[in-house]
């Protein structure tokens, strides 16, 4: 059983590592082209590290991480499509890929596995705190429908301006929490997402500037 942990551990570790990893790519391609870029193997680690998340969620019974997942999971599934990354999977891999997530959730919910009663209550959380907690994670995932809508309005995978400053807003609200929950995980995970995302925005306003 032990042992299982510690799986299970691990698997969330791995895909949180590979969410860091995306920024970490993603910034080293901007800082060498002066210029913010959107290279593929951002989204595919994304869609890696969010498949992960879904096994995580899964197995530590909580719907809270599944749900949260689902629409994101998606969005990389589509910027992978835009720029022309996904059809190169094989067809029943794809398949495969794209019904995972819905599978898990109905048959976790179908067999009774999550409680959905408790999915917005913690007794050890206050609610004030558990309010800021739920409305940064909200504001943090909205700059992925910000970047899907902005993106398909242009026919290609892009990471504008607002992508960038809802991550910042996002990320420093979520900082805040981590502070007050004393969260020192969550709390390095967003401290280097928000100098990614403060250098993202600067290079972003210096090519306007020199466009301009």
């Amino acid at each position: 059983m032990e042992v299982n942990k510690w799986i299970i551990m691990a698997i969330g570790a791995i895909a949180q590592l590979l969410f860091s990893s995306r920024l970490i790519v993603q910034w080293i391609s901007s800082e060498k082209s002066k210029k913010v870029l959107t290279p593929v193997l951002f989204w595919e680690l994304s869609l890696l590290a969010s498949f992960l998340l879904f096994c995580y969620g899964y197995l530590r019974d909580d719907f809270a991480i599944m749900l949260g997942q689902t629409l994101t999971y998606y969005i990389y599934i589509r910027n992978m499509s835009l720029q022309g990354e996904w059809k190169k999977i094989h067809r029943l891999m794809r398949l495969f890929i794209i019904l995972f997530p819905v599978l898990l959730i109905v048959y976790g919910y179908n067999n009774n596995i999550y409680d959905l009663e408790k999915l917005f209550a913690s007794a050890h959380i206050p609610r004030p705190l558990l309010l800021l907690g739920i409305s940064s994670q909200t504001l943090f995932t909205c700059r992925f429908i910000y970047q899907w809508l902005y993106s398909e309005s242009k026919k290609e995978s892009l990471l504008p301006l607002g992508f960038w400053a809802i991550s910042l807003a996002g990320s420093l609200l979520i900082l805040l929490y981590a502070i007050l929950r004393e969260d020192v995980v969550l709390f390095c995970g967003h401290l280097l997402g928000s100098v990614v995302y403060s250098r993202n925005i600067i290079l972003l306003r210096k090519n306007r500037e020199q466009e301009g």
